[in-house]
């Protein structure tokens, strides 16, 4: 009878083991998945879809889009330097992104045109300049979402690219409460958390030139 009793307590308690390894396993199984589910690199957003509202500016005067197109391009820098998770690197390319907003001549547009350069120019300035300040990854990841929306309306307002640019999205960024960013290849790859995570994320918008 001791026997017995033994022997069900010790199948009890394998059974209880199995059970939870078996849960552990299924959460992290599950884990994975959602991680693998927010790959979307190769899927497109529905066509005409909007995320960043951008009044059209495009007929101004060519020394501005060209002075924009430069923010751009350091933008860009900065993003791919971010996905290599080097902090250093993107430090740089966070001071040359000032550089150029400071030199954009908002003084040349008129009205609602230099009211809205100005007001975007100002976040870029701010986020960017936040980012020149520390090569720490973290505190750079944290003002990229600012910088992106910024950078991207600006691009849509003037016009102020010579590519298509992707507008793409990670759920997971800035503790699950998602955040964008923007890149000249549809494919993803994020900047966020880099290796880490470097596929999560999807295309949200997309700007034609």
């Amino acid at each position: 009878m001791k026997k017995t009793f033994v022997a069900a307590a010790l199948a009890a308690f394998v059974f209880t083991s199995c059970s939870d390894t078996k849960q552990e396993t299924v959460a992290e199984t599950d884990n994975m998945e959602h991680h693998e589910g927010m790959s979307h690199g190769d899927d497109m957003p529905a066509e005409g879809k909007v995320v960043v509202d951008a009044p059209d500016y495009t007929s101004v005067t060519a020394p501005v889009k060209e002075q924009l197109t430069v923010v751009v391009d350091n933008y860009l820098k900065l993003k791919d330097n971010l996905v290599a998770s080097d902090g250093q690197k993107a430090q740089e390319d966070a001071k040359a992104i000032v550089a150029a907003a400071e030199k954009v001549e908002v003084a040349s547009l008129e009205g609602e045109q230099k009211m809205f350069a100005e007001e975007r120019l100002s976040e870029v300035r701010q986020a960017a300049s936040a980012m020149a300040e520390s090569a720490d990854l973290d505190l750079q990841r944290a003002q990229l979402e600012l910088l992106s929306e910024a950078t991207f309306a600006l691009t849509k307002a003037f016009g102020a690219a010579d590519q298509t640019l992707y507008y793409q999205h990670c759920p997971m960024a800035n503790n699950d409460q998602g955040a964008y960013w923007l890149s000249s290849n549809e494919e993803i790859r994020n900047p966020y958390f880099g290796d880490q995570m470097l596929k999560c994320g999807s295309n949200e918008e997309v700007y034609k030139k």
